[in-house]
């Protein structure tokens, strides 16, 4: 709740969402992102710029900007915004003049007077922007509706034809799961590429083009008599031009759900004949390319997804990433690292992609990527297709897989109300007071080039900018962005007492413009404020720290620099930074590693860093260049709880004593009497020790008498299918034993406590490895840490 006070004017004190007054953490972090979708590394700031450099971890949030919010207010009407030099948002912290009808801004100290229907405004009738609960707020604009969204599938015809059915069987799955109002589409590709037009009614009819040349956007206009469809189809000018031209290729459901079915079920395999020592001419690159340029020419500005479906990699023209003789392997980390001759492809291959996803970043669109097969498919090199538009990444062994099956069913789900759990052509804006300045952003966004006072001249990401687009998100999608103080203008600071609008907080504004699902445009405003320290001592400010925040927002910085940096520099940064922050913050004595100690708002940060060391993010052995693109694709995704997930992965022991228990991922927690629960977030592992094991094989939960054992099977099963029903992508399930060949996937994951050349490994279990454990780590930290 809010005091409000009689002064000149009638001023209303502010509610700072993240601390209290003192600085102290107002709250559970869990809390606040449960309210506003935020979580911030540090959550009592310094000062002034030299002591936030004493920090080490950059000052940063996480921001889920449609976070599922309860009891979130969506208002029918355009919202008021500050007529001065910054776009903010009327919002809770600005202050209130009710006989005068003006507001503050708190960002740039402009006057405003509230427009003519606010008019019966007062301390007891606030507006909702007003009220302190409502940090965060949507309104849905009162401006036409976009059209209904664009589904343009792209489909691999070089399979096997069990795979080829398992598609076409899950195309005509999401024709029922669309809304009727949808808009399809269908391109096929093999050795050439096939634009389907769906909307011809007397026979299959198709445009095809050559797969070793790419045609430009305006070649493909002509070609498919698309040259009256440039125009933007919301325009009332030439929209019923473009609107015959496109429904020859793209239709609503409920229009073409017959002949879009028909074309699924005579789709056969790509005919040009494969010698048995050849991989398939498989043409992706023009194919995407192809595809780009139909939803360019017909929809641009719309909510559209290209969705690729790819069941190996392209070994023909604009794109390729491998020759077509299986003689020559698909690249592996090694060979990208010393540059030898399976990778002479990989940087045109980088260039023509990438150059793609400009253009659908451009025209507002999204590209999903479904890569399905036991080789690679050349994912690494078309990352950048979703990685800049916001798409979605399936990756799986087969089209039967289940993985791919769920995640598929996932992506066209429909929330509460009926509507697609999606939303298209987003952009996030950050407003800052003048204390804070904005170092750039990591996530799956492309830079919109808006140039502000409050950009930092130190760039971490996409900087240089105070706004970024994104083609698709949803309720799972989070960016990471980071920000640096600035020390204080002198006429910002007299602003701030002359109006009282300081009192040691400072103020940050996101604004998340998107059409929604059901085509109406939104925005989202979510209004930040956080005190800062009052003295220079750093003990209040390493209250406010976020360890799990922190070691996210750590990683992201991490995996962005595997695209310029080699992974043994980014260690090392890794471990330097790690050294320093324990310096800064710890209780030792010099040169006594035995007087060390962490307060527990950092105990369990630097046991974060020991496990991203050795993540798959930044470890590439045992991977191909396709997983690790996929993993680092993830982490840009995630909340804060799913990306600890993939750096410290859960563990759970089930056993006759009691309930599950999480214990310690480490090697000591396995017993031949228990099953353990591994939740990496891309793979769920049921291990079973050496006895539950042998009586599982002798069939014992089978036989009358042993129901305890028979529900303890059935636990882990139960909760893995319940962790695989509520995430996307959908993890692999796995079930192993203990000393089975797949009891790598839990073993690869433990603290090597106990290893080979351990004196005290009698009766437990052994990890074979070279790696250091946690405790060596925890000793040489502490070492470094406090020597002079």
């Amino acid at each position: 709740t809010r005091s409000t006070r009689s002064a000149a004017g009638d001023r209303r004190p502010r509610r700072a969402s993240g601390v209290r007054s003192g600085g102290q953490p107002m709250g559970d972090v869990h809390e606040i992102e449960a309210s506003d979708g935020v979580r911030f590394s540090w959550n009592v700031w310094p000062a002034t710029r030299l002591e936030a450099t004493r920090m080490v971890v950059p000052l940063g949030c996480l921001y889920t900007p449609l976070k599922l919010i309860e009891g979130l207010p969506v208002l029918p009407y355009e919202p008021i915004v500050c007529k001065g030099p910054c776009p903010s948002v009327l919002n809770p912290y600005c202050r209130v003049d009710f006989r005068a009808k003006i507001w503050i801004c708190p960002f740039c100290f402009q006057r405003n007077h509230f427009p003519p229907h606010y008019a019966e405004i007062s301390e007891q009738n606030l507006p909702a922007e007003l009220i302190s609960n409502y940090t965060t707020i949507e309104y849905s604009l009162p401006r036409p509706k976009a059209g209904p969204p664009v589904f343009l599938w792209v489909v691999d015809t070089c399979m096997a034809e069990d795979e080829l059915q398992a598609v076409r069987d899950s195309l005509e799955q999401a024709l029922s799961l669309l809304p009727e109002d949808a808009l399809v589409g269908l391109v096929t590709f093999g050795t050439t590429v096939q634009i389907h037009e769906i909307g011809y009614e007397l026979c299959a009819k198709s445009f095809v083009f050559r797969g070793t040349k790419e045609p430009s956007a305006q070649q493909l206009q002509e070609l498919l008599g698309l040259r009256a469809a440039k125009r933007d189809p919301r325009e009332a000018s030439g929209a019923g031009a473009a609107r015959s031209g496109a429904s020859r290729f793209l239709l609503p459901v409920s229009e073409c759900e017959f002949a879009m079915s028909t074309i699924l079920s005579e789709l056969q395999k790509d005919p040009w004949p494969t010698e048995t020592s050849e991989r398939p001419l498989r043409c992706t690159g023009v194919a995407v390319s192809v595809a780009v340029a139909l939803l360019e020419s017909t929809y641009p500005n719309s909510g559209a997804r290209m969705m690729l479906f790819v069941g190996g990699p392209c070994t023909v023209g604009p794109g390729q990433v491998v020759n077509r003789e299986l003689a020559e392997p698909m690249r592996g980390h090694h060979d990208l690292e010393k540059e030898n001759t399976t990778t002479k492809h990989v940087k045109k291959a980088l260039k023509h992609f990438s150059a793609v996803a400009k253009r659908v970043a451009a025209a507002g669109h999204v590209v999903d990527i479904f890569a399905c097969a036991l080789d690679q498919c050349g994912l690494m090199e078309m990352r950048s297709l979703a990685a800049t538009t916001g798409g979605y990444v399936v990756m799986a062994e087969s089209f039967q897989n289940n993985v791919f099956k769920e995640s598929w069913r996932k992506v066209l789900s429909r929330d509460a109300a009926g509507n697609l759990n999606m939303a298209f052509g987003a952009s996030i804006e950050v407003l800052t007071s003048a204390e804070l300045k904005v170092c750039g952003a990591i996530g799956n966004v492309f830079s919109l080039q808006k140039k502000a006072a409050c950009i930092a001249e130190t760039e971490i990401g996409l900087g240089g900018t105070v706004a970024w687009g994104v083609g698709s998100i949803d309720p799972e999608t989070c960016v990471a962005l980071y920000f640096e103080v600035a020390n204080q203008p002198a006429q910002a600071a007299g602003a701030v007492g002359a109006q009282g609008g300081g009192g040691g907080q400072r103020y940050i504004q996101l604004l998340t413009s998107y059409q929604h699902a059901t085509g109406a445009y939104r925005l989202r405003v979510t209004t930040l404020a956080h005190t800062y320290a009052e003295t220079s001592s750093m003990a209040e400010v390493a209250r406010g720290f976020d360890q799990e925040a922190a070691a996210v927002l750590m990683a992201r910085i991490a995996v962005h620099k595997t695209l310029t940096e080699e992974p043994f520099d980014i260690l090392r940064w890794i471990d330097r930074m790690l050294i320093r922050l324990v310096a800064k913050f710890a209780d030792y004595r010099k040169d006594d590693p035995g007087s060390f100690r962490l307060s527990s708002h950092f105990a369990i940060y630097p046991q974060f860093m020991f496990h991203l060391r050795r993540s798959d993010f930044l470890q590439v052995f045992g991977n191909s260049p396709d997983e690790t693109g996929f993993f680092r694709w993830s982490l840009m995704r995630e909340n804060t709880t799913s990306s600890l997930i993939m750096i410290q992965p859960t563990l759970l022991a089930y056993s006759f004593s009691g309930p599950p228990v999480p214990v310690l991922l480490d090697v000591t927690s396995i017993s031949a009497d228990r099953i353990l629960l591994l939740d990496t977030f891309f793979h769920c592992v049921v291990f079973s020790g050496e006895t539950i094991a042998s009586w599982r094989k002798q069939k014992y939960h089978e036989q009358p008498g042993h129901e305890n054992f028979r529900e303890l099977l059935l636990a882990p099963s139960e909760d893995a299918a319940e962790i695989m029903r509520a995430r996307f992508p959908t993890p692999m399930y796995i079930e192993c034993d203990q000393n089975g060949s797949q009891a790598r996937f839990l073993l690869s994951k433990l603290n090597p406590s106990v290893t080979h050349t351990s004196s005290q490994n009698q009766g437990s279990e052994v990890i074979f490895t070279d790696d250091v454990s946690l405790q060596v780590f925890m000793d040489h930290l502490k070492r470094l840490a406090v020597q002079s």
